[in-house]
This record gives structure tokens, C-alpha cells and sequence, in this order.
């Protein structure tokens, strides 16, 4: 049972903020329909949520990332969502369960869901020995900023239905998978 219910009347400009990510998602989530008690909470999420998607990260390895941070923090909500979501960008049953174990199918996805984990481990302080392992897999200062931007954004939404008890509205994953 959730501790902070979605608001089920928006008025104003968060019904017409609500009713633009129905329009884009075909449903408004819970986790969304919550925010929305705070008009501050859901632009400050959307709005960020909009400039990760125009970085240079693809859709599935924003996924990856997503997965990786909501079974580090146990997120039920998010890993569900992000699983419905992570097949929707084109990863496989078999990616999703390997992203949630900080695993990946190439060498860039075991290398931004490891780091992805890391970064949420030990909030942010990683070893150096840690950040060029990442950038030795390719990736330079420029995605190293955006995957802790993306760890950030996941872990927003993660505590907030940790708080709020948000009730899961995609298919269910399980809870924990097993290494």
C-alpha cells in the first residue's frame, strides 16, 4: 500500500504536464502520477530525464544504466519499469538480467552497468583504478559525466517509490536475481 498515493486530480499546468506524458507514454506510471504532488519534484525529473535522452548514450544503454542502479537499490518499481522499458530499446530478456547483475552483452555494456553500480556502491567514490578501467573500455570524461547524471536521475526515482511505496503498475520482475 503506498505511503504517498498518486494525485488522482492534477489540475492546471501538472494535468497538462501529466497529460503530455500520457500522451508520449500511453499511460500515466504511478511513479509519475506521485511526483506530481510536488510540481517542482516531477518538471525538475522531467526536465532532467529530457536532457539525458539528448546526450550520447543510445536509449538501450540508458537502460543498461537504469537496470544497473535499481538492483543496486533494490527498486521493484524501477526494475520493472526499466525492464518493460529496456525491451522496448532493443535489450534482450538476456540483457536486462545481465545489466541488473552489472553485466553486459559487449564490452561497453559490462563496462557502463559495472560502473553504473560502482558509482551507486559507493555513492560517487570510486577508485581511480575503477575510472580508467571505464574509460579504457572507450568511453571518455564527456560519458563519464552523463552515467553519473543517469546513476543520479535512477536514484532519484528509486528512493522516491522506496518512500512513497509506489504500487507497481508494469509486468512484474522478480525482486532479486541471483548471480
Amino acid at each position: 500500500m503506498p505511503r504517498i498515493n498518486p494525485l488522482t486530480q492534477p489540475e492546471g499546468a501538472i494535468a497538462a504536464t501529466l497529460q503530455a506524458v500520457k500522451s508520449k507514454l500511453g499511460m500515466v506510471p504511478n511513479m509519475f502520477a506521485t511526483l506530481a504532488h510536488s510540481p517542482a519534484a516531477l518538471n525538475g525529473y522531467l526536465a532532467l530525464s529530457d536532457a539525458t535522452s539528448k546526450g550520447v548514450l543510445t536509449a538501450a544503454q540508458r537502460e543498461i544504466i537504469a537496470l544497473a542502479v535499481a538492483e543496486t537499490n533494490a527498486c521493484g518499481y524501477c526494475l520493472a519499469a526499466h525492464s518493460a522499458i529496456g525491451k522496448g530499446a532493443g535489450l534482450s530478456s538476456a540483457q536486462i538480467n545481465a545489466a541488473r547483475l552489472a553485466k553486459g552483452s559487449t564490452d561497453k555494456d559490462q563496462a557502463l552497468a559495472s560502473f553504473a553500480r560502482r558509482i551507486t556502491e559507493t555513492r560517487g567514490t570510486i577508485s581511480d583504478a575503477e575510472l580508467a578501467e571505464f574509460k579504457a573500455a572507450g568511453f571518455d570524461d564527456a560519458v563519464v559525466l552523463e552515467v553519473i547524471t543517469h546513476v543520479a536521475l535512477n536514484t532519484l526515482t528509486n528512493y522516491v517509490n522506496h518512500i512513497a511505496q509506489t504500487t507497481i503498475d508494469f509486468p512484474a520482475v522478480p525482486a532479486a536475481i541471483a548471480a
